[in-house]
């Protein structure tokens, strides 16, 4: 088995492993699921954001984990923590969390649970200062949990990625403390 990450009452967070690329694009790979996301993927375009994961795990010690629910070993997608590398924004090299999960994973609080987890470890294992999550406009569900998480919307912060046209810009921006961390995760599980 690939070496566990971090474990919750239900998930497990792994690195990736042989074989898990492939798996997470044949199930991952959905207009459902990339709606926000900017569309379904070709191939060559995974495999370059699947680079991109694997180098935040080497250059960083973290990246996007694969999620697994521990009862079955069910893959469910990915959440953890990378540095941002968007274009179009000061923010670049700050700790980001971030998550996709299959849509029959939907509702189930799988991703707070999972985010909890990659928050802890941002600000206890990896002494993150402050920890900000990206999303679209539209992606209502996306900020739905950053506000749960007690993250903070930062219009200050928001920018327009180059990458995408109008319909998925400005990048909306929300963040959290360090210190504000340990009230927002009681909140987050009460």
């Amino acid at each position: 088995m690939t070496d566990v990450v971090a474990e919750t009452e239900r998930l497990r967070l792994r690195l990736w492993g042989e074989g898990d690329g492939d798996r997470f694009y044949s199930i991952m790979n959905t207009p459902a699921v990339m709606r926000h996301l900017g569309g379904v993927q070709d191939r060559a375009t995974w495999e370059a954001a699947l680079g991109r994961i694997n180098g935040f795990q080497r250059d960083f010690g973290h990246t996007f984990w694969l999620v697994e629910r521990k009862d079955d070993c069910e893959l469910l997608g990915f959440c953890g923590l990378k540095r941002v590398n968007s274009p179009g924004t000061d923010l670049t090299g700050q700790f980001e969390v971030g998550w996709r999960l299959r849509e029959s994973a939907w509702g189930k609080g799988y991703a707070k649970e999972a985010a909890i987890a990659a928050l802890d470890l941002a600000f206890g294992r990896f002494g993150a200062p402050d920890v900000v999550a990206l999303t679209v406009p539209r992606n209502e569900e996306s900020q739905g949990l950053m506000q749960r998480l007690g993250m903070t919307r930062r219009e200050d912060l928001d920018f327009v990625d180059p990458r995408f046209g109008p319909e998925m810009n400005p990048a909306v921006v929300y963040r959290i403390e360090a210190a504000d961390w340990p009230a927002a995760r009681a909140a987050a599980l009460a």
